[in-house]
């Protein structure tokens, strides 16, 4: 048993095995589209994808192998269509500088917004930004917000001279992903509904794992959530654990969790607990209050 314990973490197999399954089923599904219901379709679409989201973030962080190059290969192929893997992995990295986390402009995947930028907004802009601090404002539009924020950015900077790499690894393999559907007739409005939907998934995970505050235990949650949730986010539910061990597979995070003292800081019971607690109700001011100290 032990043997196998060990190739089995040696070699990630629980790592492949989800990589099998993801594209797997990604291409069981584009293949008999045609003989799916479309209101089963869209959703288990939109499920895949975001499961894909959680394997591109295991890659990213060094798994299944130590070779970036095969990790990138894995997680690069660009289902969800609207994000490069390459600005992804950047952003990402930033975002693991704890001492930065929840700083806008600062870290790149934080939800507040500068003081600055609070006091010019107009009325209906400060509505919708306290509304993406709801958990169904961030399942609804905050995609959209997201969207919007996204590619004006982005055009901006390739105006620059800047990610046109990024663009390129990512623009060539889309190419075959969009072939792909067409020739599975998969319609394009189906599949765009199921991008927004897998990124609405995303958002719940995201949407409490971090908190403006002043001690660091405040900041990163761990959200106790059971199957399929935890396999959905590859147990990047336990996000702060997550975050002292970037390095350990997903596997491993809640075995690391149940070894550690027990968590006194930022924490939920599931993700029920946090639509109890937050489905119409801000999590957070949108401004980040150390801001307006």
């Amino acid at each position: 048993m032990r043997g196998t314990s060990s190739l089995w973490r040696r070699w990630e197999l629980p790592t492949w095995g989800v990589t099998v399954a993801i594209y797997g089923s990604w291409t069981v599904l584009t293949l008999g589209w045609a003989t799916v219901p479309i209101w089963v379709a869209v959703p288990a679409m939109g499920w895949l994808l975001a499961w894909h989201g959680s394997l591109q973030h295991e890659t990213i962080h060094g798994h299944p192998t130590r070779n970036r190059w095969i990790n990138s290969s894995l997680g690069g192929v660009p289902l969800a269509i609207w994000l490069p893997y390459e600005l992804y992995r950047s952003s990402h990295i930033v975002h693991h500088r704890d001492e930065d986390l929840t700083i806008p402009a600062v870290d790149p995947e934080s939800y507040y917004v500068p003081a600055d930028d609070w006091m010019k907004a107009t009325g209906v802009t400060r509505a919708l930004l306290v509304f993406n601090h709801t958990l169904l404002g961030r399942f609804t539009v905050g995609p959209a917000i997201c969207l919007w924020r996204f590619y004006p950015a982005e055009m901006k900077a390739l105006a620059r001279g800047e990610h046109v790499g990024a663009w390129i690894l990512h623009l060539v393999p889309l190419a075959g992903v969009v072939a792909w559907l067409a020739w599975c007739g998969v319609p394009a409005w189906a599949y765009a509904i199921a991008v927004y939907l897998s990124i609405s998934i995303t958002m719940i995970r995201s949407f409490a794992e971090h908190k403006a505050a002043q001690e660091a235990t405040g900041r990163t949650a761990v959200i106790e959530a059971a199957w399929p949730m935890a396999i959905l986010f590859l147990y990047n539910n336990l996000h702060a654990r997550h975050h002292a061990r970037p390095d350990l597979p997903w596997f491993d995070l809640a075995a690391f969790h149940r070894s550690q003292p027990e968590w006194k800081g930022l924490a939920y019971r599931g993700y029920t607990d946090v639509l109890g607690r937050f489905l119409w109700k801000p999590v957070d001011r949108p401004v980040r209050f150390m801001d307006l100290a």
